[in-house]
């Protein structure tokens, strides 16, 4: 008995090892890009095949009435309302474009999120609320059921309210969300947001699970290590590629790799992503040449 008793034990050690692993390599190799492009116009194909496994669709937004839109920002593509009063109405092949992600053996993407600013944010929560009957948590919900997605990401810029921001996180986990955050600035802010979304809570249930630290433009002087020291979450730094918007602010793979390299060796990171995918197909960019340096950093 005793023989057979410190087997199981091994083996439950073993396991709970594995367990742990496990976990830490899942919150440890985060390869992201944000999708600044049309997602009916983009290379569907080169994002799921490029060594990416997070994508966050950037521009959807959600009006006064709770409505949620797509907004497109790509010359010859139109916005698109997405979910209303309750029902997805975006139309399927949008639905099947965005739920394509995930699906097929060529696949690395196993989530998908949509990125939004803070806009009605406030006075929806204020009123009516975010109780489960209304329009904004019915739209949620059947926006997640449509697109097969897996976290909000709060892109907020402007208003930065602390107890708003933190009673919609906790209704979009009720929908089944996670949360996550793309902050440049106000740390303070973003300290209180993600202990509060998060207390009470552990890894790997956490609500407000990723933060994608903007380190270009108004974030170029950010020091992710300091980020997540305040946080006391590891951070994933978004670098913007070659672009021609602001040619300054874009770096080339190479330069990447070692953004990435120092970072990670500094403080170990949840790992990386880039801002975004337009500027890497209107510069004729390599989504396999960014999308090893994520390999290779955080594999």
């Amino acid at each position: 008995m005793k023989c057979c008793t410190l087997v199981r034990a091994l083996i439950s050690g073993l396991f709970l090892q594995h367990v742990s692993a496990a976990l830490d390599a899942d919150t440890s190799n985060i390869r992201s890009i944000y999708l600044f492009k049309d997602v009916m116009k983009s290379d569907t194909t080169s994002l799921k095949t490029s060594g990416f496994n997070s994508l966050i669709i950037f521009g959807v937004g959600i009006l006064d009435n709770g409505d949620i839109m797509y907004y497109s920002n790509t010359p010859g593509s139109s916005d698109v309302l997405v979910a209303s009063n309750g029902s997805y109405v975006g139309g399927d092949a949008l639905a099947d474009k965005v739920s394509s992600f995930k699906t097929g053996d060529d696949t690395g993407i196993n989530r998908v999120e949509i990125s939004m600013n803070s806009q009605h944010v406030q006075d929806l929560m204020n009123s009516p609320g975010p109780g489960s009957s209304t329009p904004l948590y019915r739209n949620f919900a059947a926006l997640k059921t449509a697109w097969d997605l897996d976290a909000v990401n709060n892109d907020d810029e402007s208003l930065y309210d602390v107890s708003s921001t933190v009673t919609f996180a906790q209704m979009l986990g009720k929908v089944g969300y996670k949360y996550t955050t793309a902050p440049y600035t106000n740390i303070n802010f973003w300290v209180s947001v993600t202990t509060q979304a998060n207390q009470g809570l552990e890894e790997p249930n956490l609500l407000l699970d990723r933060v994608y630290l903007q380190c270009y433009d108004g974030g170029a002087g950010n020091n992710p290590a300091s980020w997540q020291s305040m946080l006391g979450l590891k951070v994933v730094p978004l670098v913007w590629v070659t672009n021609d918007s602001k040619p300054s602010q874009g770096i080339t793979a190479a330069q990447a790799m070692s953004k990435f390299q120092g970072w990670n060796m500094q403080s170990a990171l949840a790992g990386g992503g880039y801002w975004n995918d337009y500027d890497i197909e209107k510069m004729g960019l390599s989504y396999t040449a960014y999308g090893d340096v994520l390999k290779s950093v955080f594999p």
